[in-house]
């Protein structure tokens, strides 16, 4: 299954425990963080879905890291964590690129519920669409995530699961780095991005743990498809 990565900033030692221990009993992945220093440079070295976000932090503010998180992962979903609870706070953290906000001391079963229904607005999904996408021995099932190669599940990270899928969606169209980029990253192509190569690289090596045939062709001069 491809799990969802939560990046998890909170300084206060036993609140993150506490919450790294729910969210891990619930089948999240869990990156801890206790300062926004930490929490950025987690950021930088890897991809994550959603960022729990504490405001009152050492180092970097919470504000300040939510700014600077927008800009390295354009898709992530942040949702602050606050004893604030003016209108002030909530309407600027909400226009600088919070998707939720949640007081402490708040019930845990409501921060489960907002992680779900935060991952549901945006799966884009529409009510007919096929659930299951299949390449020889390849599979996808886009409600549960879960990508599995001869059988056995493959851990991807957020953005290789979308190229994947993009890829699958339609295994005989060539799609090029600015398709895939700008369908996965959300963002404008600038010509120069290494980060469509590194990520298909990932997968090819991924899928080489487990086969020698090979699933992605690359076509030179114009991008990647699905070998047939």
């Amino acid at each position: 299954m491809s799990t969802i990565t939560i990046l998890l900033v909170e300084d206060d030692p036993d609140i993150n425990k506490m919450l790294t221990n729910l969210l891990t009993s619930e089948g999240y992945n869990v990156r801890s963080a206790f300062s926004g220093t930490e929490g950025l440079l987690c950021l930088e070295h890897a991809e994550y879905d959603i960022m729990l976000l504490d405001l009152m932090l050492p180092g970097l503010s919470g504000e300040e890291l939510l700014q600077k998180a927008k800009v390295l992962q354009t898709g992530l979903i942040v949702i602050a964590l606050s004893a604030k609870d003016d209108t002030d706070t909530k309407i600027s953290l909400l226009r600088n690129g919070a998707d939720d906000y949640m007081t402490k001391p708040f019930d845990t079963g409501e921060l489960l519920a907002r992680i779900e229904a935060a991952l549901r607005r945006i799966s884009k999904r529409s009510p007919g669409q096929i659930s299951m996408l299949s390449f020889r021995d390849l599979t996808l099932n886009t409600e549960t995530y879960e990508v599995t190669l001869l059988g056995t599940a493959l851990s991807l990270t957020k953005h290789e699961y979308l190229i994947l899928e993009l890829l699958m969606s339609n295994p005989n169209k060539v799609f090029t780095k600015n398709n895939i980029f700008e369908s996965v990253w959300n963002a404008e192509f600038l010509g120069e991005d290494n980060a469509v190569n590194v990520h298909i690289s990932n997968i090819r090596q991924k899928f080489a743990r487990l086969t020698e045939e090979s699933y992605i062709q690359t076509v030179w001069g114009i991008g990647f498809k699905m070998k047939i």
